[in-house]
């Protein structure tokens, strides 16, 4: 096959495939519940929740209300849904009071009521309620300290489930005798819903001894008042065998395994061969970066595991490990460090370009949603005086693309299954 004349735009191309095969109209068309005798009550959480609700009500066709919260900027017109906004990825008042009118919405419903709950990436940071004895500022700092750790979100979510009056199924719970129907995007690997968002609607079987656990394993440093509530002061979340989640139905509506299928569907269309590692890859970036660039190199110099030309593509979410606890490094994301250390496992290598960026349309906190690397990409550091190994060891990976123009800024994409990634080697 001819070459990729223009890898940057090839690889960009497959990532907008990937958004695409999650795009909130297509997969809630897919899913919509029967209409109930009662009332229609949507409710939602997540990065892409206000589009899933523009979604919904443009594809309803009966009375509803409700409210959904997302992160700041990822607003969406609606006319029938209150779409909130707060702040991710630490809480504040807005996501407090976001979560107390999600309350009030299902507060007062019927058993011929339904409520529909829009669930995806993000909503545990947007849905602050704290457990009894606990502050807002309280559940700030266990997300802090989450975000620090290097812990997989699954045990983040288990965790964070200990800590508040919301999740773990307790949205649900309050929303009985109503049936709940939850329409999950899923960015958690492995793709269990109960995980989702930290699952405000999906009792989950993980247990306060696992949430322990996971504290001693990721050496959480939390105050004595919250490790006492999460060792048995607060209520004990609800389990899937509670009856007042008998008539509840989940469905989980995309993940990245659905995105990674269409995007090695469009490489292939393209006369390029695909292989999906894992849609479920976790661990630190700058590892899962260094195992990247080990395969890159292995085909690129010795034609296998794979022969060239070959896309490989993974997807799942890794994590950062914070030196400095209070999270003072340099700017960055998860898909930026994995990519520059993938760089500089790639360098010198013709022949050799990736992508790696979140799904979501933000990596980290800054606008960019990952970046673009190549095998020049550290000699073009270098030739700016930069020291790339330095800025990967101070996790400032922002710095180092955006001194070479290579950061990749699509803008919120309205959906959210977590990390793409994209290696071209021909």
């Amino acid at each position: 096959m001819p070459a990729i004349e223009n890898p940057r735009t090839f690889l960009e191309t497959l990532f907008h495939a990937a958004v695409a095969a999650a795009d909130p109209a297509k997969v809630v068309a897919a899913n919509l519940p029967e209409r109930p005798k009662g009332r229609t009550v949507v409710i939602g959480a997540g990065k892409g929740a206000a589009q899933m609700a523009q979604a919904f009500e443009r594809l309803w066709d009966g009375p509803l209300s409700g409210a959904v919260v997302t992160r700041y900027g990822y607003a969406a017109p609606c006319e029938r849904i209150d779409v909130l906004e707060a702040s991710h990825p630490l809480p504040d008042e807005n996501g407090l009071r976001a979560s107390r009118r999600l309350l009030q919405e299902v507060g007062a419903l019927g058993e011929d009521d339904l409520v529909v709950a829009l669930i995806c990436g993000g909503g545990s940071a947007l849905l602050p309620m704290p457990a009894d004895g606990l502050t807002l500022e309280d559940e700030i700092a266990v997300n802090r300290a989450l975000l620090a750790s290097g812990a997989p979100i699954s045990a983040m979510n288990a965790v964070r489930k200990y800590v508040s009056g919301i999740k773990g199924g307790r949205l649900a719970a309050a929303a009985y005798p109503a049936r709940v129907v939850s329409l999950v995007v899923s960015d958690i690997p492995g793709d269990d819903p109960a995980l989702v968002a930290s699952g405000p609607t999906i009792a989950d079987t993980s247990t306060r001894e696992d949430a322990l656990k996971y504290i001693e394993r990721y050496r959480l440093d939390l105050p004595q008042r919250i490790m006492d509530v999460i060792r048995g002061g607060g209520s004990a979340a609800p389990r899937p065998s509670d009856m007042r989640f008998a008539r509840n139905t989940v469905r989980l509506v995309a993940s990245a395994a659905v995105s990674l299928e269409a995007a090695a569907a469009a490489a292939r269309a393209a006369g390029v061969a695909t292989v999906i590692l894992s849609d479920a890859m976790e661990g630190e970036a700058s590892e899962v970066g260094r195992v990247h660039a080990a395969i890159a190199r292995e085909i690129a110099v010795r034609n296998r595991p794979f022969r060239k030309p070959v896309v490989i593509l993974s997807g799942g979410e890794t994590t950062v490990t914070m030196k400095d606890k209070d999270m003072r490094a340099g700017k960055g994301g998860r898909n930026s460090e994995f990519l520059l250390s993938l760089a500089l496992g790639v360098d010198g290598l013709h022949g050799v370009s990736a992508l790696a960026a979140d799904t979501d349309g933000i990596d980290g906190s800054e606008d960019n949603a990952g970046a673009f690397a190549n095998g020049a990409s550290i000699a073009r550091l270098a030739a700016l005086d930069i020291d790339a190994a330095a800025l990967l060891d101070g996790h400032d990976s922002w710095s180092a693309f955006a001194a070479i123009g290579d950061l990749f800024t699509p803008g919120p994409t309205g959906t959210n299954v977590n990390d793409f990634r994209a290696i071209l080697v021909q």
